[in-house]
């Protein structure tokens, strides 16, 4: 497992991912399937929480479309200061709703204030780290997980409340409707110890590629 160009590499013979493997027979058949994962990892800060942001509640094809005139809109120059020049009919003509509007002016503001200082977050504890994130409006406990894995690298990040996960973790271990998928999730997740981010990164490449419907369970792969 290696960051190199912006880049995380999960690489299936790993340590860390041989260490889940042994602890977890299930999730091994996964792993063996899918190999190497490459992340590139959003380490433009500010940016990567506008994007969160601006696409809560949407579809991905939706939400790029938005960020896409939203970029366009500040040519690119995605900056608290930048964000702030632009009224709310403006941002309000390329898509943003307006109470998103409110979100990334109470982000942009946060970042100019010292409330939240880029330099220094990723020194945080995780919990420090969400608490911090989550004074911001717009942004929840989920959004400030997808940070911690997406623009941090964290390795020991659960985001129990994440509907893909759900159902991937539903399908992987052949649960029914109406087990509690989030106990049997944290319960499960003990045994991957800290390495539970790429636990679920093995989990998001069983729906990334439509594996959750394309076979009945994992062992109809082989």
């Amino acid at each position: 497992m290696s960051i190199c160009d912006n880049k995380l590499s999960i690489i299936h013979s790993d340590s860390r991912v041989m260490e889940i493997c042994n602890s977890d027979s299930q999730i091994e058949k996964l792993i063996k399937i899918i190999g190497d994962i490459e992340i590139e990892l959003r380490l433009d800060y500010f940016k990567a929480l506008t994007k969160s942001i601006i696409g809560q509640q949407l579809s991905p094809k939706a939400a790029g479309t938005i960020y896409s005139r939203f970029e366009e809109l500040l040519q690119k120059n995605i900056t608290p200061d930048s964000l702030l020049e632009f009224n709310d009919e403006q941002l309000r003509s390329v898509g943003v709703s307006k109470q998103k509007i409110s979100y990334l002016r109470d982000l942009a503001n946060k970042f100019l204030s010292g409330e939240i200082i880029l330099d220094e977050i990723d020194q945080m504890e995780n919990e420090d780290i969400i608490k911090t994130l989550t004074s911001v409006k717009g942004i929840g406990k989920w959004t400030a997980e997808m940070f911690l894995i997406f623009s941090l690298g964290k390795m020991d990040i659960l985001p129990l409340d994440d509907v893909g996960l759900q159902r991937a973790f539903k399908w992987l271990y052949s649960l029914n409707k109406d087990e509690d998928i989030r106990v049997l999730f944290l319960e499960r997740s003990k045994a991957w110890g800290k390495n539970t981010t790429i636990a679920c990164l093995y989990l998001w490449e069983a729906v990334n590629r439509d594996l959750i419907i394309k076979y009945e369970s994992v062992d109809a792969i082989y």
